[in-house]
């Protein structure tokens, strides 16, 4: 069975929870990145209690505005969702490292990821005929 023959079926309602936690990915990273390439006071904090020096931030913050801006674009949506998850997954390796708490704050950026595959998901009707949930 080839791809092409599943269905896609994508409800209105389905793909305006996708844009809606899509919106909300890339607003969340839009303001993160925008905090480290201002290098506001709390971010440079942040960042250096992780272990992170000051000449760190701003390039982890073009980083950030990168892979979102792939992923808002709908061409490279899977793409940047891969880099977004790469970033979540260096975000948690640094969390653990200074024994952060596990459910608040380590594991925030993998709720945060799913929330953004969640997203791709619901909107993207060639995802789900690669990864199909079966009944």
């Amino acid at each position: 069975m080839s791809l092409d023959s599943i269905p896609a079926t994508t409800s209105k309602t389905q793909a305006r929870i996708g844009w809606g936690l899509t919106t909300l990915t890339i607003l969340f990273m839009l303001f993160d990145a925008a905090g480290k390439l201002a290098l506001e006071a709390h971010v440079v904090e942040a960042t250096m209690k992780i272990g992170y020096p000051v000449g760190a931030i701003r390039p982890i913050g073009v980083i950030a505005l990168i892979c979102t801006v792939l992923y808002a674009i709908p061409r490279t949506a899977v793409l940047g969702a891969v880099l977004l998850t790469g970033f979540c997954g260096g975000a948690v390796a640094s969390k653990v490292r200074i024994e952060d708490p596990l459910w608040s704050s380590v594991l925030f950026s993998v709720y945060f990821a799913i929330i953004a595959w969640a997203g791709l998901y619901l909107r993207d009707d060639a995802l789900r005929r690669i990864f199909p949930i079966r009944r």
